[in-house]
């Protein structure tokens, strides 16, 4: 990228938020500091009202805003394979949401950018894969969304995975995340006093109440990643014979299943579990057209149980 493009695209970067750090520009655009300092002075000799705190980051002075008046190709497209992204994968009220967003977004851009959308719409689409489970995620995701910005409390009539327990419970909604066909909602359960995973298929209804929240919850991101440092997932790959992965197609979800590489006769998968023993268990039932690649620790584990096997029924035979 050209300076010049450069210095255009911080100026809509700095439009984006209401501070923004230099460190946030050189990462994004791959630059120093000090770069980033000189590019800041040029767009403040051009006249545009800049403040920068020491510490803190740039921002606009209120009021002020240059609309991007044109679109490159490619962020045209990108554009689009969201718009396809969004009407497969979240529900309703997000696919109406997004579509007036790109109502407004095609009525500023110029005829031949509109022209390109319309005949690229017809080259690109979202498909979902058989082993993809088709969700209902009951048209909840802006009642949520809603509830994250506003900081209000939640009221949710929630079935539990395991017990199939309905239960009425009051949340702090913290963030969502897509996962494995499903979305999830992690917020602070007032009930059990701690954070819980709620799947939005399993949300049967959902109501934003006047109460607010004002606990400085985790944001998302060092949620799930302190999640996952506090539960030590055992990365475990198998070799599977292509014939019986119709039988485990569902239940590899259920085991942590994150990627699989095909090849003639066998379809190697990878898995991330935090229950071995209930992993190998799982192997058992169709162990013998299969074989753990890694970690050892798991195919000496699988030889246990089935010794164990052996032993105990060969026993009960000879009584």
């Amino acid at each position: 990228m050209n300076r010049i493009d450069r210095i255009s695209a911080i100026l809509i970067q700095l439009q984006t938020r209401r501070i923004v750090k230099a460190s946030d520009i050189a990462a994004r655009f791959d630059i120093s500091l000090r770069t980033v300092y000189r590019d800041v002075r040029s767009l403040e000799e051009a006249g545009v009202p800049i403040i920068g705190e020491a510490g803190v980051g740039y921002s606009l002075v209120d009021g002020y805003r240059l609309p991007p008046i044109m679109f490159t190709k490619e962020e045209a497209t990108a554009f689009l394979t969201a718009e396809k992204f969004v009407e497969k994968m979240t529900d309703a009220s997000t696919t109406a949401q997004h579509r007036s967003a790109m109502d407004k977004i095609r009525a500023i851009l110029k005829t031949t950018e509109k022209d390109l959308l319309e005949s690229m719409d017809g080259s690109i689409e979202v498909l979902k894969s058989q082993t993809q489970r088709r969700v209902n995620n009951n048209n909840h995701i802006q009642t949520i969304l809603n509830g994250i910005a506003a900081k209000k409390v939640l009221c949710i009539d929630y079935t539990a995975g395991y017990t199939q327990t309905k239960t009425n419970r009051h949340i702090e909604p913290i963030g969502i995340f897509y996962l494995d066909s499903y979305w999830h909602l992690i917020a602070y359960c007032r009930m059990r006093n701690d954070y819980r995973d709620f799947r939005l298929d399993r949300i049967h209804e959902i109501q934003e109440t006047e109460l607010t929240f004002k606990g400085n919850h985790p944001t998302l991101k060092s949620y799930i990643a302190q999640t996952a440092s506090e539960h030590h997932l055992e990365t475990i790959v198998i070799k599977v014979n292509s014939s019986i992965t119709n039988f485990i197609n569902e239940q590899r979800f259920y085991h942590g299943f994150v990627s699989e590489k095909r090849t003639i006769n066998n379809i190697e998968m990878t898995f991330l579990t935090m229950s071995v023993e209930g992993f190998v268990r799982w192997f058992m039932m169709f162990g013998d057209h299969a074989e753990i690649v890694s970690p050892q620790m798991v195919r000496d584990k699988v030889v246990e149980v089935a010794e164990g096997i052996m032993k105990r029924n060969a026993s009960e035979l000879s009584v």
